[in-house]
């Protein structure tokens, strides 16, 4: 009998879209890491605690990486889910007596599920690894004080699927509205956006179009629509503040921050654009280059033509285009404050984009890392030490000025 599940429906289509797109493309872009540089890679970001493993333990990863003998994505999905499975038991059998100790153990089992499936969701292993992210944090959102409230918001015949925390003794709260990137998902930024609520500040945390749990399964212009349903939802909510909201986007996700800035600029109090797609990246000439970059672990070509749902090259530069906020006219539109977010030396998004937006329409704000790669970041500035130190404090002083 056949799998007709959601779960296994999307089984299906990976698989048959992974073939596609191994065949089809492999020949055409820049020799991806051999299995040993790709361990090598690994195990040095997670011991300078550097992004996608930043969460993850140095002595794990050397656990993980010890079980992979190729670079089949099932077995890569097995070695880091069998962390993550280990982490997830010991959350079960704490929540009767140690509620702290399930917390940290249901945290660290999300962590491990969610590089399990990294980049993306391509392969069976790959799916089931993000089915038990999804249990996992579901478990973990439960047990905290305040908890976090999974929201499911019809649109256009769907569900938006969303995670909002509100701080205690604040109503009604202001809100941050964060969308997640390419490779990244709505628990990763739920974790990170916990940090808000010292300061009085609510989240929601979605995922972006094309990823996740996004009802667009693939980028379209317009797809924004979905989030701008969310701040409908806002307004109807007696806890949140809907005169106060700031939207973060991180990486792709600073795309559809920046469209919203524009559609939305109304209703929002500012957004935060770091490390977004604007126009140069959608350029074939951009892209028959940064596909190769180094600064990416593995599969971004996987990861870039999934969003878009393509499997050639030839497919892939020829969809990227209409992405473009200068093709849309967007870019001279009047925005509400924006914050431009990014390093010069972005082998993955090109620095021209940040520039554009500060050349373009409203006046912005800008904060740029002349040694900095993708989001900024560099070997010294970690992607936590920016958002501290950079991102948060303009957000809140956005959501608290008068």
């Amino acid at each position: 009998m056949k799998d007709r599940s959601p779960i296994g429906l999307l089984l299906s289509a990976v698989f048959l879209f992974s073939l596609a797109s191994a065949f089809d493309a492999a020949a055409q872009i820049a020799k991806p890491r051999t299995l040993e540089e790709l361990k090598a890679e690994v195990q040095a970001r997670a011991d300078r605690r550097a992004y996608p493993v930043a969460a993850l333990d140095p002595a794990e990863v050397r656990e993980a990486l010890s079980k992979l003998k190729t670079l089949d994505r099932d077995e890569w999905a097995a070695a880091w889910s069998a962390i993550g499975d280990r982490h997830a038991a010991a959350a079960k059998a704490a929540e009767s007596g140690d509620r702290a100790a399930a917390i940290k153990r249901y945290h660290s089992a999300v962590d491990y599920y969610m590089f399990a499936r990294f980049p993306l969701e391509n392969s069976p292993g790959k799916v089931k690894a993000y089915a038990k992210a999804l249990e996992a944090f579901a478990a973990y959102a439960r047990l905290l004080d305040p908890p976090i409230e999974i929201v499911r918001i019809p649109f256009e015949g769907k569900e938006v699927v969303g995670y909002l925390r509100v701080p205690k003794g604040v109503r009604p709260a202001p809100v941050l509205v964060s969308i997640g990137g390419l490779d990244g998902r709505k628990e990763d930024a739920a974790f990170r956006n916990d940090a808000y609520l010292a300061q009085g500040v609510a989240y929601f945390a979605f995922d972006m179009p094309g990823t996740g749990q996004s009802t667009f399964r693939v980028v379209v212009p317009g797809a924004e629509r979905e989030f701008s349903r969310v701040l409908d939802t806002i307004a109807t909510r007696p806890e949140l503040d809907a005169k106060r909201v700031v939207v973060y986007g991180a990486s792709w996700g600073g795309h559809w921050a920046a469209r919203l800035a524009y559609s939305e600029r109304s209703r929002l109090r500012g957004v935060v654009v770091q490390g977004g797609p604007i126009h140069e990246y959608f350029q074939p000439q951009w892209q028959r280059v940064a596909v190769g970059t180094r600064e990416y672990l593995f599969e971004l070509f996987e990861a870039r033509s999934a969003i878009y749902g393509v499997s050639s090259l030839d497919d892939f530069l020829a969809y990227g285009p209409k992405m473009s906020l200068v093709t849309s006219g967007l870019v001279k539109q009047p925005s509400t404050r924006m914050y431009v977010i990014n390093g010069l030396k972005d082998t993955q998004v090109p620095a021209e984009d940040l520039l554009l937006l500060t050349r373009s329409g409203s006046p912005k704000e800008i904060w740029i890392n002349p040694e900095g790669g993708h989001m900024g970041r560099t070997r010294e500035l970690s992607d936590i030490q920016i958002f501290r130190t950079v991102t948060l404090p303009w957000v809140v002083h956005r959501l608290k000025a008068d």
